[in-house]
């Protein structure tokens, strides 16, 4: 199987949808926020958003758990760039879950325990880059968890 990564800006689902569509391939789950460094949690907690040079070491580790095969990974994976970075693990498959930005504040705001700020839902929206030519990819705007799974799992078995 090619790893997918299921991709976004924070609040769109990323590991609600990996999870299950991971259960449902039935190959291991792995959230790339698990692999954070504590200074850029710490520095999202604070409201300070992670530059590139922050996240290309953490990119780096999710890359190595790509390069294991068999995966699925919630992350961001929000420019191409940091897409580059991942596929140096191989082929990788990205489904972009693309969530009005009112849903993703909303979702941000209303969640507890998580490290990332609703104030930064809009810097994510305006670095986010859409998968573009080139790019082994889904763009999935389903309204619930089971329909991005299925329209995800339909297209990775294509």
């Amino acid at each position: 199987m090619t790893p997918i990564v299921v991709m976004g800006a924070s609040g769109a689902g990323k590991t609600t949808v990996a999870r299950a569509l991971a259960a449902r391939l039935g190959v291991p789950f792995a959230d790339a926020d698990d692999l954070h460094p504590p200074a850029s949690v710490a520095a999202m907690r604070a409201g300070r958003p992670l530059t590139d040079t922050d996240r290309w070491p953490w990119l780096r580790d999710v890359a190595a758990v790509l390069a294991a095969r068999d995966v699925v990974v919630a992350c961001s994976s929000l420019k191409r760039a940091h897409r580059d970075v991942l596929r140096e693990a191989g082929d990788v498959a990205f489904a972009h879950l693309d969530v009005a930005a009112d849903e993703l504040r909303r979702r941000v705001a209303a969640r507890t325990g998580h490290f990332m700020p609703a104030a930064l839902v809009d810097g994510q929206l305006a670095a986010l880059e859409p998968l573009g030519p080139g790019e082994h990819g889904i763009t999935i705007a389903a309204a619930t968890v089971d329909a991005a799974v299925d329209a995800i799992a339909a297209w990775a078995r294509q």
